[in-house]
């Protein structure tokens, strides 16, 4: 694992925060991820034409939804989310929220894997926006090869799961039960660029290469924090305007990781906004990245 003084990678306590997302109908939406996954409304806040609601659990936000209503629908071929992964702590926890969802009409249930690191369970929301729900298993059980992680993708039993972990008491208690975003896997035009933009400059450092079409980097030696692909997306360029991905978020520990991160950038010489407590910046497909301080507000995470 590189040391955390390396001024070439970001802090070992890095950590992903809310993702934004670009909606056309904020209500349902709202309600959506309010019922389906267990989060309650943080704060609401209209801004000119738009209203901006963060939705979490406790005091954690996790998505962060933009009325947006005019723009087009969520394009699967373009670069943008892949999926928003939402991280348990507990099997049971992680089994409470999956049924919760299964159990909404408006979710498309993806399908359920096994990597090894994680357990997954996969859907999609009404909008089209990927959300994965699992768990991670203890470090000590990861299988390292060098510096990649061992990750693959074998199949869970959704039923099996559920029977073996699934409660009524943490049914009825599941929206106070901890969580947070644990990885965002986005769809990019090209891996290489994609390793420049997320690895050289930003400072993740890659865990996995061997699987085909995909890239997947962190902090810290944790499996992932940002993966990339190209499998629906290769090729692909700057996108237009639409619903779907607005902005992803990363979290680090001190404003020497911001300082850092600036000094990346600026000899790379891709522009940035930052005020000393974090930095905007735009990849290659038009994505928003902001890399902040842990103690930022939910007034300065809606007015990024």
């Amino acid at each position: 694992m590189t040391a955390v003084n390396d001024d070439r990678v970001l802090n070992a306590q890095t950590s992903m925060g809310a993702v934004t997302l670009r909606v056309g109908d904020l209500e349902s939406m709202s309600d959506y991820y309010s019922r389906a996954f267990g989060l309650d409304p943080l704060e609401d806040v209209s801004r000119e034409r738009e209203v901006h609601r963060v939705l979490g659990r406790g005091r954690t936000p996790f998505v962060r939804l933009i009325h947006t209503p005019d723009l087009p629908a969520v394009n699967p071929r373009q670069a943008g989310l892949f999926h928003t992964a939402f991280l348990f702590e507990t099997a049971e926890s992680l089994s409470a929220t999956v049924y919760r969802a299964a159990q909404d009409p408006r979710s498309r249930f993806v399908g359920a894997s096994d990597h090894l690191v994680s357990e997954a369970f996969y859907f999609t929301d009404p909008e089209g926006n990927g959300v994965e729900l699992s768990t991670d298993r203890d470090r000590d059980q990861w299988v390292h090869h060098g510096s990649e992680i061992q990750m693959t993708t074998e199949y869970l039993d959704p039923q099996a799961y559920l029977r073996s972990h699934l409660a009524q008491d943490t049914l009825d208690t599941v929206s106070s039960l901890a969580g947070t975003v644990g990885h965002v896997h986005l769809q990019v035009g090209d891996l290489a660029v994609a390793s420049a933009f997320y690895v050289d400059a930003l400072g993740f450092e890659t865990t996995q290469t061997q699987y085909r079409g995909a890239l997947f980097a962190s902090a810290g030696g944790y499996h992932h924090h940002i993966a990339m692909n190209v499998w629906n997306s290769a090729g692909s360029g700057p996108r237009a305007a639409s619903l779907g991905l607005g902005s992803v978020s990363v979290t680090v520990p001190e404003a020497a990781d911001i300082e850092a991160l600036t000094t990346r950038l600026r000899a790379r010489s891709i522009p940035f906004r930052g005020d000393g407590r974090s930095v905007s910046v735009t990849d290659p497909w038009g994505t928003q990245v902001t890399v902040a301080l842990p103690d930022l507000s939910l007034e300065e995470l809606i007015a990024r």
